[in-house]
This record gives C-alpha cells, structure tokens and sequence, in this order.
C-alpha cells in the first residue's frame, strides 16, 4: 500500500467507528509504526481543518476519532433533536477542578478541599463520563481513585491533561526574607489554613472559566 493509501484506510476505520481508537489498535491493523499511524493522523488532521468539511479528527491522549466540527453543533442537534446539555453546577465544577490538577484522587481528598459531602457530584460526573474510578489506593480501606476521563478531553478539545492551563504561580511576599527561621516557622504555622483555603479557591476559578469557555458553544 502507498501512503496515501494508508492514509484512506485510517481514515474509513475511524470514520466506521463513531468513538476513539487506539494507535497501538491502529498500527496492529495496517501493520505500519505507531509513529506512521500518528504522523498520518496528524495530516488528515490538518487536512480537515484547511477544507471545508464538516468533519474533523482529534486526538485524544494515544488515541485518534473522527467528529463534527463544533461550527456546526446547532444544525446537528435541530437534525437530531438533541436537548442542548444542561451546564455544570458550581459544584460540579469546584470538583471537576479538584480532579483535573490533581489526580488521581480518592473521594476524601476531595471532600477535604471542598469542606462538603461531594458523594452525589461525583456520582453526576461519573454519570456524564467527566471522571471515572481509576483504581484503588493501597492504604486501609483501599478507597476509590478518580480520574478525567477521554470524554473531559474531548469536551474542552485539548489532546491531554498537560494542555490544562498552568494553575498562577503565588506572589512571593518580599518581607518574608528578612524573617529568621524561627519567625518562618510561626509565620508560616498562623496563615496555613488561608494558604490552603487560597490554593482552593485558585484551582475552582481556573477550571471554572475552562468549563465556561469551552460549554459557551
């Protein structure tokens, strides 16, 4: 086969499935590299985007699917009497955050940083395939831990977690330098609960505004 035949064939896989699939799926079928499979990839996806067409591929962690383009969302969901999805709580979103810069995390972890029972949130980001149980940690009990999910990558169209953006970097205080250590220590003992309660409330902004951005279509 040439490469553009290649090429075809990754794309009338994609396009039968209707969901994400794997490159190591991929470079199994048509025998070729990973590395092939992704540099064909990438040029159907530029393809894609330089044309007019409807459709598109994306990349989501070591996988590939094709999709709509969100340009045309509205015509696709009066075609499909599709219900426009009902946007995500405040809550939802202080807990999808928690999850996103942190995980893998247990649900205590979570109900630590909110202050709040958080077993029904998580049960409706479970439901809308936001986060999922990514195992279990080995301490007594081994409780759940929770993870994003491929859906959460393709939701706000970013190939990974590492395109969250970076949560702001706290202002380092100038007259911190002129303490001993000992003044450190006391300094630092009296303000940690708001330094906690700080760190907080910086990751629920920021994934707030991701989830805003990226639900506005």
């Amino acid at each position: 086969m040439t490469r553009e035949e290649y090429k075809a064939a990754v794309e009338a896989i994609l396009f039968a499935s209707g969901s994400s699939v794997p490159v190591s799926r991929l470079s199994q079928t048509l025998q070729i590299t990973e590395k092939v499979i992704n540099d064909l990839c990438t040029e159907l996806i530029k393809e894609y985007e330089e044309s007019e067409h409807g459709i598109t591929v994306i990349k989501l962690d070591d996988s590939f699917q094709m999709v709509s383009k969100k340009a045309y969302a509205e015509q696709i969901r009066t075609a499909m009497d599709l219900r426009r999805n009902v946007p995500l709580s405040q809550a939802a979103m202080e807990v999808l955050a928690v999850v996103a810069y942190n995980q893998p995390v247990t649900k205590s972890f979570i109900e630590q940083v909110r202050g709040v029972d958080c077993s029904g949130v998580i049960g409706s980001l479970t439901t809308k395939d936001l986060i999922e149980e990514k195992g279990r940690l080995e301490l007594p009990g081994r409780p759940l831990l929770y993870g994003t999910t491929e859906n959460f990558l393709r939701c706000f169209s970013i190939s990974s977690i590492d395109e969250l953006p970076p949560l702001p970097q706290k202002q380092e205080n100038p007259d911190e330098d002129a303490l001993d250590d000992s003044q450190l220590s006391i300094f630092e003992d009296e303000n940690a609960d708001d330094k906690e309660k700080n760190t907080d409330d910086t990751i629920t902004a920021t994934v707030g505004d991701i989830i805003s951005q990226a639900t506005a279509d």
